[in-house]
């Protein structure tokens, strides 16, 4: 079993069965590791392929009959996208070993003929690239960087063509691991001077001094320092929600949309494991991630719920600090996660009235002179200023918080708590925190 034939296999079941990148991934990982083979090889090309789906598309249709090509079968594409996108983005393998190792798969995954079509399209491109790309500024940018042209021309509306293609070849790049100190076990100086003293580079974050970045993840992951609790795996972005929500010792908070946990361990360093969080989260796995990462963190000040959170209760204003940590499209982490550019414009209708449930239902906890932070990850409007906006129309209870009264005003825009990937080097955020009146 090699590197590539897993890949096939699970980017095949991703394409296929639209299943998650991110959970076969780590199953399949573990036959690879046994096996000896490369595991970072194996992640790089699976996650590559599904992200520049669109350029592979685009560049292998100059080699075949554009027609003939969309109807191509879904696995002879995979295998000429496993190809192509070794020649064109792993340097660490030559191009006749892409060609001859993805040729020797196909013939004995799929059959000679598919064998001989994979060998001449990819021998075609490295003999000449054909590749021209559209005038038109979305169709050039969806096709060049690889995302669905309904959201390059969404995004093109909203920020203009330069920030648009900017997003785009920063969500294409390999992210940084943030990391962030466990307040409860150590302080950053410790953290750094442990990671110095083991020839590890981590470096701060100017947005909190919390945190820090790495590109070394397999590294700091493999230090002991992780397993016993003294640091956790955090993008900046998310922290900065929690220093925004600003919990304070002995509190009572609700964390609505909990797991998988980032932002609730977080919440409870920074209560310095006093008072109490109620965490609520339908699903049992994901609430699993979250005592997992409380055990390993000494934090024992965490409530676990599993229940929808639209429909925890009993309703109540007793929470000083509410988080809702809503759904949303994602836009904000396409870094990390593959497969979303895929999805990102899909039911955003749906998600926006389940994100106006969630604001409604939580604004019902908080108690007098308490304060809601609502957050996503994404930088849609409509999921996010609209939504505060009509929030505070139908609660006239509630008023905007300016977010640099928290964070510096580099990661704020209008009030709001705001990060964009390619300015600020982290994943996309947003948050909006209110006080409720007496």
């Amino acid at each position: 079993m090699n590197f590539r034939e897993e890949a096939f296999n699970t980017i095949l079941k991703v394409f296929k069965n639209s299943e998650f990148s991110d959970t076969l991934l780590q199953q399949r990982a573990k036959k690879l590791r046994s096996s000896g083979e490369d595991i970072r090889l194996f992640y790089t090309t699976v996650k590559g392929v599904i992200k520049m789906r669109q350029k592979l598309d685009h560049i292998l249709s100059h080699y075949t009959e554009p027609q003939k090509y969309e109807a191509t079968d879904l696995k002879i594409k995979i295998m000429l996208y496993l190809g192509l996108y070794q020649i064109m983005y792993l340097d660490t393998i030559p191009d006749h070993a892409a060609v001859n190792e993805t040729v020797e798969l196909a013939k004995r995954l799929l059959s000679g003929n598919v064998a001989d079509f994979v060998n001449a399209v990819l021998r075609a491109f490295l003999k000449e690239d054909k590749t021209v790309y559209p005038d038109d500024p979305a169709l050039r940018i969806a096709y060049e960087h690889s995302y669905p042209p309904d959201l390059i021309r969404t995004w093109i509306e909203l920020w203009g063509e330069e920030s648009t293609e900017y997003m785009a070849m920063y969500f294409n790049e390999n992210p940084a691991l943030h990391i962030r100190v466990n307040s409860t076990a150590t302080n950053p100086d410790k953290l750094l001077n442990y990671f110095k003293r083991r020839d590890i580079e981590i470096l701060p974050c100017p947005a909190s001094k919390m945190m820090f970045y790495t590109h070394q993840s397999a590294e700091v992951l493999g230090e002991v320092a992780f397993s016993e609790g003294y640091f956790s795996v955090q993008d900046t972005s998310a922290a900065l929600v929690v220093e925004l929500l600003d919990p304070k010792e002995e509190q009572s908070v609700l964390d609505l949309f909990a797991a998988p946990g980032g932002k609730c361990t977080y919440i409870s360093e920074r209560m310095n494991n006093t008072g109490e969080i109620v965490a609520v989260d339908k699903i049992p796995k994901k609430m699993k991630l979250l005592k997992q990462a409380a055990d390993r963190l000494q934090l024992t000040n965490i409530i676990q719920v599993v229940t929808d959170a639209l429909k925890y209760g009993p309703v109540a204003p007793a929470f000083e600090r509410v988080l809702v940590d809503a759904p949303c499209s994602g836009w904000g982490v396409f870094s990390r996660k593959a497969d979303l550019r895929w999805q990102a414009h899909k039911d955003i209708v749906e998600l926006v009235k389940l994100q106006e449930k969630a604001l409604d239902h939580a604004a019902n906890f908080v108690s007098p002179e308490g304060y809601l932070v609502y957050s996503t990850c994404t930088m849609n409007p409509k999921e996010n200023e609209e939504q505060i906006a009509r929030f505070l129309a139908r609660n006239p209870k509630f008023h905007l918080v300016p977010a640099d009264t928290m964070i510096a005003a580099d990661y704020t825009e209008n009030g709001y708590l705001k990060t964009i990937p390619f300015k600020h080097h982290m994943d996309g955020a947003f948050a909006a925190k209110m006080q409720k009146s007496k």
